[in-house]
């Protein structure tokens, strides 16, 4: 397993417009997922212990930014062949049984993925109403293990960007294990 760590924002760059199937039978896209404050795209996965460690805070901070007009939607590109934990049934039972308050959809082309130059799981991508990115952070200080009563940075962040339309200047970078690439 490769630790990667995300590159710092690029303030302004627009997010691409994506289609991709869901866990719930529908088809979903940032068009569909934003609030009228901004929009969360996430690239996560079922296997990464990173993603583990945090997966409860993500969906309590995805169900209170909703309330703030942050929509979220949840990207799954990993190539499951070597994890079979990534498998789309896998994904279908993760996102049930953690209630999840966004869409949880499958890259299986990781189009999305490169288009987007996601390189971790978790990698956070926060846009504002106009879907300019506005942060690139991690979700708080949380590692392998979630660190208790860790600051959270990703909802504080979003909250500004609801508000002003702008993410803070200062982030620190998210990390996890990197993106399972195809061959």
């Amino acid at each position: 397993m490769v630790s990667l760590t995300t590159p710092v924002c690029d303030f302004g760059w627009r997010a691409p417009d994506f289609e991709l199937p869901g866990t719930d039978g529908r088809s979903h896209g940032p068009a569909g997922s934003r609030g009228p404050n901004g929009l969360l795209v996430m690239f996560l996965c079922n296997h990464c212990p990173y993603v583990k460690a945090v997966l409860e805070r993500i969906v309590r901070d995805c169900r209170e930014l909703a309330g703030h007009g942050i929509g979220s939607i949840a990207v799954m590109a990993n190539d499951p062949a070597d994890y079979p934990e990534d498998s789309w049934d896998n994904m279908v039972a993760v996102a049930r049984c953690m209630d999840f308050p966004f869409p949880y959809v499958l890259d299986e082309s990781q189009a999305v993925a490169k288009v987007y130059g996601a390189v971790c799981t978790p990698d956070f991508f926060g846009f504002n109403a106009r879907l300019e990115l506005q942060y690139r952070g991690r979700l708080d200080a949380s590692r392998r293990e979630a660190v208790p009563g860790a600051r959270r940075e990703l909802f504080e962040a979003m909250l500004q960007v609801a508000r002003t339309g702008e993410g803070p200047r200062e982030q620190l970078p998210s990390m996890g294990c990197s993106i399972k690439w195809r061959e």
